[in-house]
């Protein structure tokens, strides 16, 4: 493994959960880890992107720059939710092991600050993801993460439901135009439940900040559904009107 040429804080660092949304599925970008187990033979896992961050660097900055070093992405929706500081939190050898080999140096304790992003992956750049390892996975299927990142993404999905019932923020992993079905199916995915249909639509439709496009969908096996569209200065603009979306 390379190992890290810059000067770090080796003790406090930042892991992002990155959400993105296809095929009417909740999806997290996790990163490819090669280490050596106990037995000292070579095996892989999956662990959330993160760095330690610099010297000089406040916790914001390295996550924008964790960010934009794996999708390619700028300006796009990050936010803290918690610090995890356990003493036990890399007490696993082969964690302990692999940060050695990676950084030059003996860390037994780091503290991270952790964030989520909101990220519309047919938008991403896949060649950064590529030369990172980075993969979508699809958010039911992620388990046994290193270190204690299952326990991360468990707490970033749930400030990611708890603002997602106050805040528009599911917008921002969609297309920029979509239908209301492929509307429900995101806060379905996201909040780990079916919604129905009537009183999704009659609620949604009463936002006024969801626009009405004058196109429909085209090559589809059922009656077309028409397109809308998230307009942020109208939602900006009578945000203290704006309803809850608890469905």
């Amino acid at each position: 493994m390379e190992q890290v040429h810059r000067e770090i804080n080796p003790h406090i660092s930042v892991d992002c959960v990155i959400f993105g949304f296809s095929k009417n599925r909740l999806k997290v970008l996790l990163i490819e880890r090669t280490y050596r187990n106990e037995q000292g033979s070579e095996e892989k896992d999956f662990k959330l992107p993160g760095d330690f961050i610099a010297p000089e660097e406040d916790l914001d900055r390295a996550a924008c720059r964790t960010l934009e070093e794996l999708t390619g992405l700028t300006d796009i929706f990050l936010k803290q939710f918690g610090v995890f500081g356990d003493p036990d939190r890399i007490k696993k050898t082969i964690d302990l092991k692999w940060l050695r080999a990676t950084t030059g140096t003996e860390i037994k304790r780091v503290v991270t600050a952790a964030y989520y992003a909101l990220i519309n992956i047919s938008e991403s750049k896949r060649e950064f993801a590529v030369k990172n390892n980075a993969y979508w996975m699809d958010l039911e299927r992620v388990r046994n993460l290193a270190f204690d990142h299952d326990r991360i993404v468990r707490e970033g999905l749930r400030h990611l439901q708890h603002t997602l019932r106050f805040e528009p923020i599911g917008f921002e992993l969609l297309p920029e135009r979509f239908t209301i079905r492929e509307l429900q199916s995101l806060y379905e995915g996201i909040l780990g439940c079916t919604l129905d249909n009537r009183n999704f639509r009659k609620k949604i439709l009463r936002s006024d900040y969801l626009v009405q496009l004058n196109e429909k969908q085209q090559g589809v096996a059922h009656k077309p559904a028409r397109f809308y569209q998230f307009d942020q200065e109208i939602y900006e603009k009578n945000r203290s009107e704006n309803y809850t979306f608890n469905f």
